[in-house]
């Protein structure tokens, strides 16, 4: 299946958001699609993310991922999804703050500077430290994580031109067969 890097793939407001993001309907095991299962789609993922991702300016140009730091790469986008998701239903997790900083550390440690899993290590500390944890939000459409920086924080979706259009068309859908004889 093919598809484009777009701006509305970056919509979760940081680079780590972004990546645990890159599984598209992660709690439905039968539509779930990991967006990193092409050696290709990985490969463009760092040129679009310094094109799109909010804190571009922050890295600059992203290397690819070397090989040998793929697998500890998936171990800290799964350790992502799994602290933020549980922080943002229902507080921090001590052991799973633990394991996403041993995951970041591991990242750290071995990781060419400069490529995408050390720019996304870097990316959860900042999460991490986030002065307003309330802003991170789960996508009420799609379920993606990303960080609400509206004034009054009472963005409900991940981008309103795509899942925000969705979600008003869906109860428009459902009002009018609700109104139908």
């Amino acid at each position: 299946m093919s598809f484009s890097w777009t701006p509305h793939r970056f919509a979760g407001g940081a680079l780590a958001l972004d990546v645990a993001n890159s599984v598209v309907l992660r709690d439905d095991p039968k539509r779930r699609i990991d967006r990193f299962a092409s050696r290709e789609q990985m490969r463009n993922f760092p040129r679009a993310a310094a094109e799109f991702c909010a804190e571009r300016a922050l890295f600059g140009e992203i290397a690819p991922l070397a090989a040998q730091d793929e697998a500890d790469f998936f171990a800290l986008r799964e350790a992502i999804d799994l602290y933020f998701r549980k922080r943002i239903l229902d507080g921090s997790d001590n052991q799973l703050l633990a394991g996403l900083l041993e995951a970041v550390a591991k990242i750290l440690r071995g990781a060419s500077p400069g490529n995408l899993a050390a720019a996304t290590a870097h990316s959860v500390l900042r999460l991490i430290a986030m002065p307003d944890p309330e802003r991170m939000k789960i996508c009420g459409n799609c379920g993606w994580l990303f960080i609400d920086r509206s004034k009054n924080k009472s963005r409900a979706w991940c981008d309103m031109a795509v899942c925000g259009n969705r979600a008003k068309a869906n109860r428009h859908y459902r009002r009018k067969k609700e109104e139908t004889p």
